[in-house]
């Protein structure tokens, strides 16, 4: 089967474009380095000729909420239009537990405009709903960090490896168009200044947390508002083994 995948010189687009080719699959890797750019629309059409699938894993620059929907809004617009002329048959996007039931940040009004777009677009689709990923909480540390301290909401969350996020978008691409997925995640609830504890020391960094609900993400995140539904997938990477796997390509790194 013939996948391309949007997004694929990112962490979750190479792991899937990788996952794709241990199922057996011919991935399409599109990105701006294989001369698509999505924003403006160019490539689309050579990069489409005779997929099947489409896995949209496509991330977008740091930018306010209009510009983030703006930005996320022109690309579902542009590949849908080119699956369309193509004949894709399924388009499978990557998107965010809960994201209509809070604010979120900017990323999540982008991510909001993107259902809507594949929602009622004409291509077959299947929108996959994924909890946090492992390096949330180190990511989320360098949004505030300053002379070595960071700001960080104490969230409960329930995250999940990127290697397994990759996995089920290449299962999901693979058979029919489904709708709206359930709700993915890893299988540990954990409390976010810890895991970005645990990953700066897994790393050898060295930054000094702070919980607050004064941090970028705030109490409307608060609670279980972060969490799978009562029937979600379970994935099967521990956070304690991603952990393991950071510290040894750490070691074989010095």
């Amino acid at each position: 089967m013939r996948v391309a995948v949007a997004g694929a010189s990112g962490n979750i687009g190479s792991l899937t474009v990788a996952a794709l080719r241990r199922h057996g699959h011919e991935p399409v890797p599109m990105s701006r380095s294989q001369g698509v750019d999505l924003v403006a629309g160019t490539g689309l059409d050579a990069a489409l000729a005779g997929v099947d699938a489409v896995i949209d894993a496509i991330s977008a620059p740091a930018a306010d909420r209009e510009a983030t929907e703006a930005y996320f809004g022109a690309a579902t617009r542009n590949l849908l239009r080119a699956e369309q002329d193509a004949g894709v048959r399924h388009h499978v996007l990557l998107s965010i537990v809960e994201v209509h039931r809070i604010a979120g940040t900017a990323h999540y009004s982008g991510k909001r405009e993107q259902e809507r777009l594949v929602s009622a677009g004409d291509v077959p689709w299947t929108i996959v709903p994924f909890t946090q990923f492992f390096d949330f909480g180190a990511t989320v540390a360098t949004w505030t960090e300053s002379d070595g301290t960071a700001y960080l909401a104490p969230l409960l969350i329930q995250p999940i490896a990127p290697a397994d996020v990759a996995e089920v978008l290449a299962e999901v691409a693979a058979g029919p168009p489904q709708g709206r997925h359930r709700d993915v995640a890893g299988p540990d609830r954990h409390d976010l200044v810890d895991m970005a504890r645990r990953t700066h020391r897994a790393l050898g960094r060295e930054v000094k947390l702070v919980p607050t609900w004064e941090a970028i993400l705030g109490p409307d995140m608060a609670g279980n508002v972060l969490l799978p539904g009562p029937d979600a997938r379970i994935a099967p990477t521990t956070f304690d083994d991603w952990l393991a796997e950071q510290e040894a390509n750490r070691a074989r790194s010095q």
